[in-house]
């Protein structure tokens, strides 16, 4: 058996990906997220684990009774899935701290084999009493892939500034 390495010293390695502060985080900073699609077994294992078990998620002749030309995901879904895409785009990762609240509005369907993406824009921010932290506010539009905005949402984050 040979002797383990010395261990790296992890705090002088560099995160691969690393967040903005409040900061860095200006009013019409704006970017995309990677895409992702919709599919039969996201819509099945999230209406299980919901317990939002609607027809219209689970049963395309009631969805189509409905008026609608797919099986829907659920809105919540939608909104979990784009936050997903938001938070895998590392532009919080390391310096957001919480979720304060959001508005939402849903203004199209979405179906299964939908692909999405989400355009985040900075459209305010500003510091809290207690130093090095800010309140990012960001407007996200859910873009299907025919360009269409089925979600607008309004994410109010607490993020880490440069002094934290």
């Amino acid at each position: 058996m040979t002797a383990a390495p010395n261990p790296p010293d992890l705090a002088a390695i560099p995160t691969l990906m690393h967040g903005r502060t409040w900061e860095e985080m200006t009013p019409g900073f704006t970017f995309r997220t990677d895409s992702r699609t919709i599919t039969e077994a996201d819509v099945h294992a999230f209406v299980t684990l919901a317990g939002v078990n609607e027809p219209l998620f689970l049963d395309a002749r009631a969805a189509a009774a409905a008026g609608y030309s797919g099986r829907l995901a659920p809105g919540m879904m939608t909104f979990s899935f784009a936050e997903g895409l938001v938070i895998q785009s590392g532009s919080i990762h390391g310096t957001g701290l919480a979720f304060l609240g959001t508005d939402l509005t849903i203004h199209a369907p979405v179906y299964v084999g939908d692909t999405i993406t989400v355009v985040v824009e900075v459209v305010e921010q500003r510091p809290t009493s207690t130093g090095g932290r800010g309140v990012v506010t960001t407007r996200n539009q859910v873009v299907n892939q025919d360009g269409t905005v089925v979600m607008t949402y309004s994410p109010v984050r607490l993020t880490k500034g440069r002094d934290a």
